[in-house]
């Protein structure tokens, strides 16, 4: 085999995601500014609405069809699209296939657009092979792998890979990262007393690394422990995996005020 080509400064649409552009854009804004540094050209393209998974999620098939044909035609063009979520991309890549399957028309084009589609840590790491600059941040950090990203997408080294650039972060094992928040998109609304008992556990695996920092790739999933976490009286803080390699750890973390 080969070595793998890394693409010449490719044409990326940023699909920012409902969450990041309503709560926190500062994880949008890192994520363009790690894709420009990457030597992408980055476009936002207007256009791009919800990815539909709300909709699949409460098994609306026609309404996240819709959803499915808007982003597809939405993001023609670009030689990649990349998200800061994993549970997004992973919609894109997978639901819009599915839903499609006895179309042939759109199916095509919704395969094509999976074959694009891309979480944005490992877009940086498997797609452009990108080293970060250095940042300075001393802290001991502890990372939650988000269930999308890492079941659907593979995505588990990339992150702790772009994380070795921020010096002083110092790195600890969570026990149980790989299990599930409790958030779940619409999960935490149909079944709240389950997801509460599980985000309670996770909360406290959090607190036994005697981390100072939690890092993930969704909001969602940020959101949802960085409550718990809050109500719980922790001082733990919370960040986006890109805000940590974009160096960022400086400003207010989620759920603080600004």
């Amino acid at each position: 085999m080969g070595e793998r080509s890394k693409p010449e400064r490719p044409r990326v649409a940023l699909f920012v995601t409902c969450l990041v552009n309503v709560m926190r854009p500062g994880i949008a804004e890192a994520t363009r500014d790690l894709l420009v540094a990457a030597g992408c050209e980055v476009d936002v393209p207007l256009a791009q609405t919800c990815c539909g998974q709300p909709a699949f999620n409460s098994g609306d098939e026609m309404g996240g069809r819709a959803m499915a044909r808007h982003q597809i035609e939405a993001l023609e063009g670009y030689a990649y699209v990349v998200a800061p979520s994993g549970s997004c991309a992973g919609t894109i890549r997978h639901d819009y296939t599915h839903t499609f399957r006895d179309d042939p028309v759109w199916l095509r084009r919704a395969e094509d657009l999976a074959a694009r589609t891309h979480e944005i840590t490992s877009f940086l790491v498997d797609v452009m092979d990108f080293q970060p600059a250095r940042t300075r941040f001393d802290a001991k950090a502890t990372y939650h792998d988000t269930c999308s990203g890492l079941r659907e997408l593979g995505v588990h080294d990339q992150p702790r890979r772009l994380l070795e650039s921020a010096e002083g972060l110092d790195l600890v094992p969570l026990p149980g990262s790989n299990v599930c928040c409790g958030f779940g998109g619409t999960f935490c609304v149909k079944y709240p007393a389950i997801a509460n008992a599980v985000v309670e556990e996770k909360a406290e695996a959090v607190e036994s690394t005697g981390a100072a920092i939690l890092l993930g790739g969704d909001l969602g999933c940020l959101m949802n422990m960085a409550g718990k976490l809050q109500r719980r009286g922790s001082a733990v803080r919370i960040f986006h995996t890109v805000e940590a390699v974009a160096g960022r750890l400086g400003g207010p973390a989620i759920g603080e005020k600004p």
